[in-house]
């Protein structure tokens, strides 16, 4: 099945502490069926000091499986399912259902 999810794409959260909140994706782990989300998920490490960097508690992101997402529609920003088409000229694209807008630029 073709991957719905790519870098870069805006998505919405529908389940856990974070439902409701949107971003990017920064990262894809295909392997895992898992995305980093920009903002999303945010958990705290403990991080020992480097030459490069400063130690202490740092907050990042932690990945978040691919089901507890969906896109968020071009057009008013909620959730949509995603499809697949062809266009005339050949190209396969995702356009979301919700407004049958193209997602793919």
């Amino acid at each position: 099945m073709a991957m719905k999810f790519k870098k870069g794409d805006k998505v919405v959260v529908m389940t856990g502490r974070d439902k409701g909140r949107s971003g990017s994706i920064l990262t894809m782990m295909r392997n895992e069926d898992r995305a980093i989300v920009q903002g999303v998920n945010m958990v705290k490490r403990h991080q020992k000091q480097t030459q490069t960097d400063e130690g202490g508690i740092i907050s990042k992101e932690a990945p978040i499986h691919l089901s507890n997402l969906m896109h968020e529609d071009p057009t008013d920003g909620k959730p949509t399912r995603v499809g697949f088409k062809i266009l005339n000229d050949g190209r396969k694209v995702r356009f979301a259902k919700r407004s049958g807008e193209v997602i793919d630029g």
